[in-house]
């Protein structure tokens, strides 16, 4: 692995990112260890809880459960012993209550781990009987072989769930290939799109506009892009910086706030940038960069993914504004802010039961946000730039909820659990890329249609997005025709 540090505080900022993890602890482990200290004085209160006593005995730590932070840097041990009682996943909570110079603000820490404990086995004593009986045939319904009728009933459910399948997909086709005459303009798509989400109607002819000049001439093949395995690396930091040279700004106009996400050698703050022309006035962004541990060829990866949709203007889209490239400061990608943050993230949080959402979201909700995503990919289809990792993760989303894609920098570091590495040292989105990106490296429009499916439609187009043939595939514009008339129609029943 790699050598990283994950700070919980750093330079009197508290990391809630950070402490809102609650770890999985290796059943094997006993001892967590704490690297700590303090500029100043700083008084601390320790203490422990488990949910399940009957499995792990209260947490002990190597140091008093009251006193000062020391001033050097130290470590201090937690144990954590199960009792052997039971089979149970605990949780521990370890709250570290700080206060400096003794005053009444009191900072409380939360570390919340969880660990398997199992039931220690007791060592079976073996009578003469039981010698005498172990010749004697035992019958264990579990491991015993299925009968003969059981494999038919099997089997038939198994044989007449793949033609249930194999009939809907058909249906799906062919309902496709009914709506591959309606070819819808992006411009007219976005316009009539927020018409639709505005005062929802059950008539769909308003978004049907096939007598436009630009679907005189439908598109009949999507345009490909061909990739080597090792393209983004073979990009010096020295290119990567000359491309983004012209939209450089000094690090003395950047301050940075809270971070927002943190990985392994990167992460995203919440930043301020002053206006150039005007320093009393200044705009919020979200600030890209890497920690001191990231190596050239992370560095260059992220100033490089960052130029994906560079130069492009769309409502669904961020693309980056500004960067600092300064020599003896880290690169920075500045973009601009969207007070929820990343897409992926706010709507885990929303399945919470005990977040305090400022919203409920509703199906149609999201639909709206399917809607916003399918225009702003149209938008990329037609001028023939491919995304390649079109998720909610590489989404961003404000209080009103409005959706713009990002590219991807950053995002294999910031959520490693999404990407999968085949052998050759490259990580990718294995479970949503198409077939002929995994076997031939061949990226297009299409390939962005299949990493389409998450967006809530109805099944016969999912099942196309699906299929195995880019052509067989349906368009951002008839996935954008097919959600409005989805939202149209979930507005006629609320």
């Amino acid at each position: 692995g790699l050598d990283a540090e994950l700070s919980y505080v750093r330079n009197d900022v508290v990391n809630h990112y950070a402490l809102s993890f609650n770890l999985l602890i290796p059943s094997e482990t006993n001892n967590l260890h704490f690297s700590w200290h303090a500029k100043s004085k700083v008084e601390y209160k320790l203490g422990f809880q488990v949910d399940n006593p009957m499995a792990m005995a209260v947490p002990q730590a190597n140091i008093s459960l009251q006193g000062e932070v020391p001033r050097t840097l130290s470590v201090f041990r937690v144990e954590l012993s199960c009792t052997g009682r039971l089979d149970s996943e605990v949780t521990i909570l370890m709250q570290l209550n700080l206060t400096i110079n003794s005053s009444k603000n009191i900072t409380v820490l939360n570390f919340k781990r969880r660990k398997m404990c199992y039931k220690k086995l007791e060592p079976e004593l073996k009578s003469p009987a039981s010698d005498r009986n172990s010749s004697k045939a035992i019958f264990d319904p579990v491991n015993a072989a299925p009968t003969t009728s059981t494999r038919v009933f099997y089997i038939s459910v198994g044989v007449c769930c793949a033609v249930i399948f194999l009939v809907a997909i058909i249906l799906a086709v062919l309902h496709l290939h009914s709506m591959k005459r309606i070819e819808l303009d992006d411009s007219i798509s976005d316009s009539s799109s927020s018409q639709g989400l505005s005062q929802p109607s059950t008539q769909t002819t308003q978004y049907l506009r096939a007598d436009t000049p630009n679907n005189a001439t439908p598109v009949t093949s999507y345009p490909t892009l061909r990739i080597e395995k090792n393209d983004l690396k073979s990009v010096t930091l020295m290119e990567a910086k000359a491309k983004v040279k012209d939209i450089a700004i000094s690090r003395e106009r950047i301050t940075l706030k809270d971070v927002l996400q943190e990985g392994t050698f990167g992460r995203i703050f919440h930043g301020i940038l002053i206006e150039e022309k005007d320093p009393s006035k200044e705009k919020q962004v979200f600030v890209k960069t890497v920690k001191d541990q990231a190596s050239e060829v992370q560095v260059t990866m992220m100033l490089t993914e960052s130029c994906k949709l560079r130069g492009l203007h769309h409502r669904n889209l961020l693309p980056i504004t500004h960067v600092c490239i300064e020599e003896g400061e880290k690169p920075m990608v500045l973009l601009p802010y969207m007070n929820w943050g990343n897409l992926k993230l706010f709507l885990r949080q929303c399945k919470l039961v005990e977040a305090n959402n400022p919203q409920a979201i509703s199906q149609q909700d999201l639909v709206h946000m399917a809607i916003q995503i399918a225009c702003g990919m149209s938008y990329l289809a037609r001028r023939e730039v491919i995304h390649k990792d079109l998720a909610a993760r590489n989404c961003v989303i404000d209080d009103a909820l409005q959706v713009k894609i990002t590219d991807n920098a950053l995002s294999r570091d910031l959520f490693p659990m999404d990407y999968h590495c085949l052998g050759d040292n490259e990580n990718r989105p294995v479970r949503w890329m198409a077939l002929e990106s995994l076997v031939n490296n061949e990226f297009s429009s299409a390939s962005d249609v299949r990493c389409a499916v998450c967006l809530p439609c109805r099944f016969a187009v999912m099942a196309c997005c699906w299929a195995l043939d880019p052509e067989e595939r349906p368009k951002f514009q008839q996935l954008v025709q097919c959600l409005t008339e989805f939202h149209a129609a979930l507005g006629a029943y609320v």
